[in-house]
């Protein structure tokens, strides 16, 4: 879940391998009736993790694999025009 730390949201990611990665929360967006989450790794890099967002409760959330590459293709989009 969500950590708070200098007024930034924080999560940690567990991949597969093991591997554990504390990311900023940027924040929710809507992409056509869905919600997607963007992430910063806490690693130094340029880099950007979306996800699909699901609300399953009181301040509780799940990120979800977007496995469809146009819907994919579609948020980072989104996100980039967001940032823009």
């Amino acid at each position: 879940m969500a950590e708070n730390r200098d007024d930034k949201d924080f999560i940690t990611l567990e991949f597969d391998d093991g591997e554990n990665i504390e990311c900023e929360i940027l924040g929710v967006f809507d992409v056509e009736d869905k919600e997607y989450i963007a992430l910063v790794p806490d690693d130094g890099s340029d880099d950007v993790y979306i996800y699909g967002y699901k609300e399953v409760g009181d301040d509780e959330f799940e990120l979800v694999e977007i496995e469809d590459d146009a819907e994919f293709d579609t948020a980072v989009e989104s996100f980039e025009s967001i940032m823009g």
